[in-house]
């Protein structure tokens, strides 16, 4: 069996029927519907959900428009950066699929998406038929707000697919990617400009960990680093996390909480706790569960009432 992943975020956290009608829409092709994970303050909500291609890329579609129907970015306000009302779409090779399947599925949701939505499409990652693309903060620097500008100005900005304007949809990113983790650190502070300083030292662009990406934010009233771990085989949570109350404390403050947002594979927690108890890699290999699962082909958790 084929099993690709699709985790779209759409532009709305708050209008708890214009989730609905969105979450409504993906399901409706048939897909496993597996997460919805909103944001008031980020005004944003990530849904998760898993199946064939074929059925995944309808679901994807179905979303979209549904999203594009119900979510006006003139009106729109959050504090994560946002150029759609489906911002980015992103395709996930789980099991029995590649990620060139899942590029090309990227690819011809895009196409679709354009033709039949009218709206300006911009391919990234492994779907990207631009260097410049294979990252999405180049896409969507800058947002909404100016992203028609940048498409009339630079004539690197212009759409893989669709029209060169914007609408009160936007425009939306498709594209194919390895797993990530979407992970958030809220602070004992409401000074975002802590969070951005941290947000800095820590992630890769500038200077910091590799295969991180992290920004200040204000959320529910606290300074949030929130951060994507784009490869969590290459650096764990658990360092992340570390670094994180590291550079809090060079600023006075502390960790007082994380998050996940979305869902998350579950080697990347079994390695946060293997490095966090500095316990040996063959731990890995002494997990019960996993045992129990090997022998009996059964690896469902295991109630200990």
């Amino acid at each position: 069996m084929s099993l690709v992943e699709c985790i779209p975020n759409f532009s709305e956290g708050r209008d708890s029927a214009v989730i609905q009608a969105i979450a409504d829409a993906i399901a409706s092709a048939g897909v496993h519907l597996l997460d919805v994970s909103s944001d008031a303050d980020h005004n944003r909500t990530v849904i998760t959900f898993a199946g064939e291609p074929d059925v995944v890329a309808e679901g994807a579609f179905r979303g979209v428009r549904a999203a594009a129907e119900r979510i006006n970015l003139a009106v729109h306000s959050g504090v994560h950066p946002r150029i759609g009302a489906a911002d980015v779409v992103p395709f996930v090779p789980l099991r029995g699929v590649s990620m060139q399947v899942c590029a090309e599925l990227a690819q011809a949701t895009g196409a679709r998406i354009a033709a039949d939505l009218n709206l300006p499409v911009f391919l990234y990652e492994a779907a990207a038929k631009q260097p410049g693309r294979t990252n999405l903060a180049n896409i969507r620097r800058g947002g909404y707000e100016r992203l028609q500008a940048r498409m009339q100005s630079d004539p690197a900005m212009q759409p893989d697919y669709g029209p060169a304007t914007l609408g009160p949809a936007g425009a939306v990113v498709v594209g194919a990617r390895e797993p990530l983790v979407a992970y958030n650190a809220y602070l004992d502070t409401d000074d975002v400009s802590i969070a951005k300083a941290i947000a800095k030292a820590v992630r890769a662009s500038s200077g910091g960990l590799p295969f991180l990406k992290a920004i200040g934010l204000l959320v529910d009233g606290r300074a949030q680093v929130s951060m994507n771990v784009i490869d969590f085989r290459q650096i764990s949570l658990h360092t992340v996390t570390e670094a994180v109350r590291a550079e809090a404390t060079k600023h006075g403050t502390t960790v007082t909480r994380t998050e996940l947002i979305g869902l998350v594979p579950q080697q990347a927690l079994i390695d946060a706790a293997i490095e966090s108890l500095a316990l040996p890699a063959n731990v890995r290999d002494l997990i019960l569960e996993q045992r129990v699962g090997a022998a009996t082909g059964n690896f469902q958790t295991i109630p200990f009432e």
